[in-house]
């Protein structure tokens, strides 16, 4: 599954929000950070729906949209992406790059040290 950085905003707004959003607390969620209009966020809703990206409770009045797809899924398919499409599915080639680019505290170094360590690598 690849989403679009928009859908990105969208399910971003609707995970942090697990009761779900009406349309209107829909549009003030995402009016900061898109200054899209209520029709804009009632189209992305509705398309997102089509895709299974979204549910819409008709059920109440006003309807309550809710992350049709789990976070942590649309993450790891992200990620997989990414190591398929720059990296040749390399993780090590992926971990390299980052740690060129930034440096870790020694608190991070710890950390990462101890997750390879418990994976076994």
């Amino acid at each position: 599954m690849k989403l679009s950085d928009k859908e990105w905003r969208v399910l971003e707004a609707l995970w942090s929000a697990p009761e779900g959003l009406t349309l209107g607390a829909a549009v003030e969620a995402l009016r900061p950070v898109t200054g899209w209009s209520r029709n804009t966020v009632l189209t992305y809703l509705t398309r997102m729906e089509a895709k299974g990206l979204v549910a819409i409770d008709k059920a109440d009045t006003p309807h309550r949209y809710r992350a049709g797809v789990d976070r942590e899924a649309c993450a790891a398919a992200e990620r997989r992406g990414l190591l398929e499409r720059v990296y040749q599915g390399s993780a090590g080639k992926l971990v390299a790059a980052f740690l060129k680019e930034e440096k870790l505290t020694p608190q991070e170094r710890a950390e990462l040290k101890q997750m390879l360590d418990d994976m076994e690598v």
